[in-house]
């Protein structure tokens, strides 16, 4: 197929729902639904998305938009919208050049990524892909192996092919369980590899009978005993600033600024880790309260419409992650269909912003907002 989508004579998608619906044509069943499922019954998966659909604008009127600016920062370093794409592993199973398309559709926008551990193209492969944006934001996601002479090896790795920051996820100790991907006993195909394992020292996912391979190599490789003491240790591997991805409890956020953190990510990990863990949305605004503007808070989890991404700058989140609508872009059109994605986002955002009367960041806060209210059992 043509990859230019202003020429392809297949159907157009002009939102996310619909780069979602086309996707499907592309992708494998297995594919599909390692990249869609939730843990167990789903829960929180759908709950990321109710949770935006819960809140409600309450727009400004008779101000002057007519010169609106989408620019932000986060960590001091500029974004032309305040959006990044999340970490997620294999896109070399959506398009064959999976993380360096991703990558150059990011950098080229001027919207940041992050990189994933468990990438199919390596650090090395994407930081060269992107070289003509050189003042383009990389992070590089970390999980932390039971070899910490791995871990300090893919550290060394990111610093040196110059990612801007560190990314640990701590909200999975273990694999949560996903059905689908036990019930497809989900592997890499031949010819796709753990970009950056497999090359150190040759670790890579498995088939495995009756169970997902994936789910095996972390029960056998991830480090389940990681504690609060060991983030001294992985800042003391280089001078990257430290981000914690899989925050949702006000108390863990207040921690990770006296650890030293620099940033947090309020996420559920996309609702595949514990179902009925509560929508990232919904925690967002008493992390957002605990923190006390001492770092940066970055929303992941649910996000569709530039409308979203308002109501996530409402609650106080400095930016957005976005993750699984850019694997149906990059399913169906490659690095353009991740641009396009990325531009339906930006062109929301700023209708969003001139309809509720908002023409920079710094307009945009609580006031635009009505939160749902739930009736109490004992009333």
């Amino acid at each position: 197929m043509s990859t230019d989508l202003s020429t392809d004579d297949r159907f157009q998608p002009i939102n996310l729902f619909e780069y979602e619906k086309l996707a499907k044509e592309y992708l494998s069943q297995t594919t599909l639904d390692y990249y869609s499922s939730g843990a167990w019954d789903e829960i929180t998966l759908r709950d990321n998305r109710a949770a935006f659909e819960r809140v409600k604008l309450r727009p400004r009127i008779l101000v002057d938009v007519s010169d609106r600016n989408l620019s932000t920062s986060i960590l001091g370093q500029p974004l032309q919208l305040p959006l990044l794409i999340a970490p997620m592993a294999f896109q070399c199973l959506a398009h064959p050049d999976g993380e360096v398309a991703t990558a150059l559709a990011a950098a080229s926008a001027g919207v940041g990524m992050v990189l994933s551990t468990m990438a199919t193209k390596s650090i090395e492969e994407v930081a060269a892909a992107c070289n003509q944006f050189p003042d383009s934001l990389r992070w590089f996601q970390l999980y932390i192996h039971k070899d910490r002479g791995l871990t300090r090896a893919l550290v060394e790795k990111a610093y040196k092919a110059g990612y801007k920051a560190l990314c640990l996820t701590v909200d999975a100790p273990v694999l949560g369980q996903r059905e689908r991907d036990r019930r497809n006993e989900f592997a890499l195909p031949q010819g796709l590899h753990l970009a950056n394992l497999a090359s150190i020292s040759g670790l890579d996912i498995s088939h495995e009978k009756g169970e997902s391979g994936l789910f095996t190599y972390f029960a056998q490789q991830l480090n389940p005993a990681v504690t609060w003491d060991d983030l001294e240790w992985l800042q003391s591997l280089s001078p990257l600033p430290l981000i914690i991805k899989g925050v949702l409890r006000p108390d863990d956020a207040v921690r990770t600024v006296e650890y030293g953190a620099k940033a947090i990510v309020v996420s559920n990990h996309g609702g595949r880790q514990l179902d009925g863990a509560i929508a990232s949305l919904d925690a967002l605004a008493e992390i957002v309260a605990a923190v006390d503007g001492k770092v940066e808070v970055v929303l992941d989890g649910g996000i569709r419409r530039g409308t979203d991404i308002l109501k996530a700058l409402a609650l106080g989140a400095k930016a957005v992650l976005i993750g699984r609508p850019i694997l149906w872009g990059l399913a169906v059109a490659g690095q353009i269909g991740v641009s396009h994605i990325i531009s339906l986002l930006q062109d929301e955002l700023n209708v969003a912003m001139a309809l509720s009367g908002c023409a920079k960041m710094q307009d945009i806060d609580p006031s635009l907002l009505t939160l749902p209210r739930f009736k109490s059992e004992n009333c």
